[in-house]
């Protein structure tokens, strides 16, 4: 929906940050000063076009935010807010609900975003909401507290300098993303995803944490034709209230059980033909899923539109990709993100997406090698590492509530470290980017609430994950072929960096940002390796291969 960024505490404004986001917020930028704060708001109008533009005050409380609250007209009936309403906008609600119940009305919201408001009571938080869909990044300078959608806003304004974290920097080599709350570059911190956290005196005094997922093991339940049932309810209310949105709106369609789930919803709530997305890739060895997805487009009846992703597009797109990406990752998937965000950028506004269904329905084959016992190859959901520090702080962070089942367990993991700092975060980076706004209808608190307590074997059974959702998909979108064996999302970057192998190592290992943490021996062995080894046919290699070329963020 937009970025934001402000100053609690401290005596400067916010302009100097907001400007860094602009592209966050193409329809404008608002900033306003206040006694102990400024504020500031560079608007991507999704709701209310005229009325919503923030800060937005109420009942004595100011609110500034980042996002869509999906449930702010359920709210507005159930506490009869309709007549104090100034706006249409999805966060004034929010307002008023505070002034009632303090922040207690912070666990009522269904929706992704990250605010910082100011009570009538002097109070000041900063939220953000329990998946960690959309970001905030913090700052502790001089007395005061900064906060921003993106740490481009502190780098850029000269607030701080871009010196490395060295346990980051290790997390990220070792996992392609960093962990916590601790960035890449020293002194700037996110909030952790589920914060709560309340401003005092230029001090941050966390007053809870809002989790993702119920901790609660398996239910006993044993009638999958009911539970078939139940999901359709659950999965296409949730798809109906992330299409609420005053522009045009679609979806990324590729041919995974995940996309076609929203696209066959979608497609159900609507009287118009969905527009939809897809990208393929021009190269031999690439997995190219356009044809599933046409045929399950001509099925719902959607606009479909493809896009194509060649050689000449990685070497375009990978810098702009590595400038968008702040907080950086080494998910090539964020490749095909962006050119899918190019492609829809003028037609869309919103795109919902997939993001989620493999985490809370038990999708990916390592939950079902987890379960496994060790003679019949089972084996450990925690990430290999050549550096056990790294290994250390995942399994610290993973760590899931007691009571839990192996399965259960597992998912927690990927929630709390990939799912917010990988996959989440390349998609509102890649479409902010481009001037669109991602939604994720699979991450909904309750869609959560259904799918994680599901007895595990409607989530992996055999050698399926998603069982019940496969279930369900053949019953409403059998086109899709539920039962079809996982592709993934694999782009060719092995192919088209293998040949340029020589000349970038000789490049990039002269940098003194790679050079710091990597000395040039390693480096280069890697690339050569890289050129000369199996890396365009083994899962392996491709990923040698792309980690060596993501040094350069460094």
């Amino acid at each position: 929906m937009c970025g934001i960024a402000g100053v609690l505490h401290g005596s400067t404004s916010a302009r100097a940050l907001i400007n860094t986001l602009k592209h966050r917020g193409p329809n404008g930028i608002r900033v306003e000063d206040l006694d102990s704060a400024s504020l500031a708001h560079a608007r991507l109008s999704i709701i209310d076009l005229d009325g919503g533009w923030q800060p937005l005050h109420g009942a004595g409380c100011t609110v500034i935010g980042n996002g869509e609250i999906y449930n702010y007209l359920e709210l507005t009936e159930t506490f009869g807010l309709s007549d104090k309403l100034a706006t249409g906008s999805d966060f004034e609600p929010l307002l008023h609900l505070y002034a009632q119940e303090g922040p207690a009305a912070f666990q009522r919201l269904r929706g992704m975003y990250a605010f910082c408001l100011i009570g009538a009571d002097g109070r000041t938080w900063l939220v953000r909401d329990p998946f960690g869909i959309k970001p905030l990044y913090v700052l502790q300078k001089d007395g005061a507290v900064l906060f921003a959608s993106e740490p481009r806003a502190f780098l850029e304004s000269g607030l701080v300098a871009p010196s490395p974290c060295e346990d980051a920097v290790q997390e990220l080599l070792a996992f392609n993303y960093t962990l916590g709350e601790g960035l890449i570059f020293d002194g700037i911190q996110r909030l952790a995803p589920g914060a709560i956290v309340e401003v005092v005196d230029g001090n941050l005094i966390p007053q809870g944490r809002r989790p993702a997922l119920p901790a609660l093991p398996p239910r006993r339940e044993t009638d999958e034709t009911a539970l078939v049932k139940r999901l359709d309810a659950v999965l296409e209310d949730s798809v109906r209230v992330h299409q609420r949105s005053d522009v045009p709106y679609g979806l990324f369609l590729s041919g995974g059980i995940d996309s076609a789930a929203v696209a066959t919803l979608m497609a159900r709530l609507n009287s118009r033909p969905v527009t939809a997305f897809t990208c393929g890739f021009d190269a031999p060895d690439a997995k190219d899923e356009r044809g599933k997805a046409e045929r399950v487009a001509k099925a719902l009846n959607l606009d479909w539109r493809e896009t194509l992703f060649t050689e000449a597009d990685f070497w375009e797109i990978l810098p702009q990709v590595a400038w968008a990406m702040d907080d950086p990752t080494a998910d090539y998937a964020a490749l095909p993100t962006f050119k899918l965000a190019q492609a829809a950028q003028g037609t869309l506004t919103v795109v919902l997406t997939g993001e989620g269904g493999d985490e809370l329905f038990g999708g990916y084959g390592r939950y079902r090698r987890a379960l496994r016992p060790k003679w019949l190859g089972g084996r450990s959901t925690v990430p290999r590492a050549e550096n056990d520090g790294a290994v250390a702080r995942w399994t610290a962070a993973a760590q899931a509530p007691k009571g839990l089942s192996l399965l259960q367990q597992a998912q927690w993991a990927d929630v709390t470290t990939w799912l917010p700092n990988d996959l989440l975060l390349k998609l509102d980076r890649c479409l902010m980017a481009n001037g669109l706004e991602g939604r994720t209808p699979f991450l909904d608190p309750q869609v959560a609430d259904f799918a994680f307590t599901l007895p595990d074997r409607f989530k992996v059974r055999g050698r399926y994950g998603k069982w019940l959702v496969r279930n369900w998909l053949e019953g409403v979108c059998p086109t899709a072929d539920p039962w079809a064996r996982k592709q993934g999302f694999t782009v060719p970057v092995a192919s088209w960096i293998a040949p340029k192998a020589q000349d970038i190592a000789s490049r990039i290992s002269k940098l003194d940002a790679v050079r710091a943490v990597r000395t040039r021996k390693p480096f280069r062995r890697a690339w050569r390796l890289a050129r000369d080894g199996p890396c365009c046919s083994s899962p392996s290699g491709r990923r040698s291969i792309w980690r060596a070329q993501t040094r350069v963020r460094l």
